[in-house]
């Protein structure tokens, strides 16, 4: 069901024991980093119109960092944990994924994103994963899947409802969360991160300014072009002409099925428009997968730094995951 959908009403969602809720609040401090605003106000720009956070808002939430989530050997990956203060039942769960062509960035480069969705009623996590210049796909996408175990494994200590978790990204970030949304239960994607007996599926993902089709014919001249194409080789081992199969892998409308999550794709109007995904929406309509497009008036392909661009994100993606992740559903 394709479309362009802003608001829709929020649903109940579940209670934990009054115990866990105890060893929840003794486990996360006080928030002192960005959140976005709460529903109905405006959060003031900075003096350059960059993204700036209300303090108000970054006093409501609770902050847990630097969480281990998993291991390779001494090899470790951390996330930062989010989620609003004076809330103690079981809330939904959203993997945030940063950008930086596979090759640079940090959690921190997502973590306003994560706290943004925090303050609306969800617990977050801003993940790292490990840069193409360490290691090549698929190891992205594996530790993207292993956060997902971890918070599904830690459900009860981090308050989260393990049957609904989400994902949201840009970029690069925003094409491990198409594939983490349509590649549940591909063997050589998930990985060794830990927690192999929980699932890697997810309920509902907003891929922003994301490449889904590794397979056009965009994909091939821009892998084997000499300078745009670095990213592209380094991440995947070379150009689409020299590692087809890999590029198929890596590919999230390759992995598209009828079980697939809820997607919503956001992206600027200045941006490339093979970030519509419009190949990968119209075969989620011909499955009736609930999906559609966001364009951000005049927006590049960077728009999360300024606050009108950025405020209009959370307004598309808010409401987007209470409609989909604040239902009851059985645990995967």
């Amino acid at each position: 069901m394709s479309g362009t959908q802003n608001h829709v009403r929020q649903l109940p969602i579940s209670s934990l024991s009054l115990l866990a809720a105890s060893f929840f609040c003794l486990t996360f401090v006080l928030s002192a980093a960005h959140a976005d605003r709460p529903a109905g106000e405006i959060s003031p720009p900075g003096a350059d119109g960059k993204t700036e956070i209300p303090q108000h808002v970054k006093e409501s939430l609770h902050e847990i960092l630097d969480v281990t989530f998993a291991r390779y050997g001494d090899r470790t990956l951390e996330m930062d944990i989010y989620r609003p203060r004076g809330e103690w039942e079981e809330l939904p769960a959203i993997v945030c994924i940063h950008g930086g062509g596979w090759a640079k960035g940090s959690k921190i480069n997502h973590r306003k994103v994560a706290q943004a969705l925090a303050a609306h009623g969800f617990v977050t996590a801003s993940i790292n994963y490990r840069l193409s210049g360490e290691a090549q796909f698929p190891a992205q996408i594996q530790d993207c899947k292993a956060a997902v175990r971890f918070l599904r494994a830690n459900a009860k200590k981090f308050g989260i409802d393990p049957a609904n978790i989400g994902a949201i990204g840009h970029s690069a970030g925003g094409h491990l969360t198409a594939l983490l949304a349509t590649s549940a239960g591909v063997k050589e994607l998930e990985g060794e991160g830990g927690n192999e007996n929980f699932s890697s599926a997810i309920q509902a993902a907003v891929p922003m300014g994301a490449q889904t089709d590794f397979l056009s014919q965009r994909t091939k001249e821009i892998s084997s072009a000499e300078e745009r194409g670095g990213i592209w080789r380094q991440f995947l081992g070379g150009s689409l002409t020299e590692k087809p199969e890999t590029y198929r892998l890596a590919s999230p409308r390759h992995h598209l099925d009828k079980s697939d999550p809820p997607c919503w794709f956001i992206t600027g109007e200045k941006d490339d428009p093979s970030t519509h995904a419009d190949a990968f929406r119209e075969t989620m309509s011909q499955f009736t997968i609930p999906t559609g497009l966001t364009v951000i008036k005049n927006a590049p392909h960077p728009f999360t730094v300024k606050q009108v661009w950025f405020d209009e994100m959370i307004e598309v993606a808010a409401p987007f995951f209470i409609k989909h992740l604040k239902t009851e559903k059985p645990t995967p």
